[in-house]
């Protein structure tokens, strides 16, 4: 069971990186990716799980990028999985993000707080140290101010683009950013490519495009994709020579996602880590 998109608590999951590795064992994921958004913070403490939890870790992360199509920009998530942290480029594109991140939430949150019970102490009060901010946690302080149910109740309204308290961050263009991530010998992966009721989603030309540009993959097998969606992106990766993966994009408690509800084919992973720089960390090679 090869689980390739997680999140933990060093971005909008609810889960240390310990506790996904520990939840992956749990759940019998035999390999899981631990993909943080914008960050890699997490890589070490997940690393340390290994030998406990006897699950082999992929190291990545999912980098918020931006689309640009004759109809506008459309928000595209990149998987990168066994890149070089340390790339100078890349490293330098992530940390702006989460820059911006930051600045965009406390605009979000002065917004809120003209019409609802919040502050910016609450937003804080509801990330991890070292944590990449964003929209979850400003999610999380309106369901323990009582605003809010819970999360989706959150983002289906008030943090919705269409929203008069959104406010967008700063992405990389995504097909610079599918460069970005080769030359930091990493492999790119486009995260759930038709999971419309997030938003917008972007063209098959603009995926043949990317794929121009060096993306490597699509997953095709994601809980936000109906089982036609699913066949047209098989199909898609088939004609444009690109892999597929299958991922929960597990969040904790922070989403109804489940561990190992959707697989990454072993040959897939095996393709995956021959062109990346990092080695998968098994339990039995540390």
């Amino acid at each position: 069971m090869i689980d390739l998109h997680t999140h933990s608590c060093a971005s909008d999951g609810t889960d240390t990186p310990r506790g996904v590795m520990e939840a992956a064992a749990a759940a019998g994921v035999t390999v899981v990716a631990l993909t943080d958004h914008d960050t890699t913070v997490g890589w070490d403490e997940a690393a340390a799980a290994v030998p406990d939890t006897r699950v082999a870790l992929v190291r990545g992360v999912e980098i918020s990028t931006r689309a640009h199509t004759p109809s506008g920009g459309i928000s595209v998530h990149l998987l990168a999985y066994l890149h070089d942290p340390q790339h100078p480029t890349l490293r330098s594109e992530l940390e702006r993000t989460r820059h911006d991140r930051v600045q965009r939430a406390r605009r979000m949150a002065e917004r809120l707080a003209e019409d609802f019970p919040l502050t910016w102490d609450d937003v804080v009060a509801q990330t991890h140290d070292g944590a990449t901010v964003g929209r979850p946690h400003l999610a999380d302080a309106l369901v323990a101010a009582g605003v809010v149910a819970h999360r989706d109740e959150a983002f289906a309204t008030m943090l919705h683009p269409g929203a008069p308290y959104y406010v967008p961050h700063y992405a990389p263009d995504t097909a610079d950013a599918v460069r970005g991530v080769l030359a930091a010998g990493g492999v790119p992966v486009m995260a759930h490519p038709r999971a419309g009721t997030r938003g917008r989603v972007v063209t098959e030309d603009t995926i043949a495009e990317l794929t121009q540009a060096g993306l490597a993959g699509l997953e095709a097998d994601h809980r936000d994709h109906t089982d036609p969606d699913r066949a047209r992106m098989r199909g898609l990766a088939q004609e444009l020579g690109l892999l597929v993966t299958g991922s929960s994009d597990y969040h904790g408690a922070g989403k109804q996602n489940r561990l190992g509800e959707h697989r990454t084919d072993p040959a897939v992973l095996a393709e995956i880590e021959e062109r990346g720089t990092l080695e998968v960390l098994r339990p039995w090679t540390r």
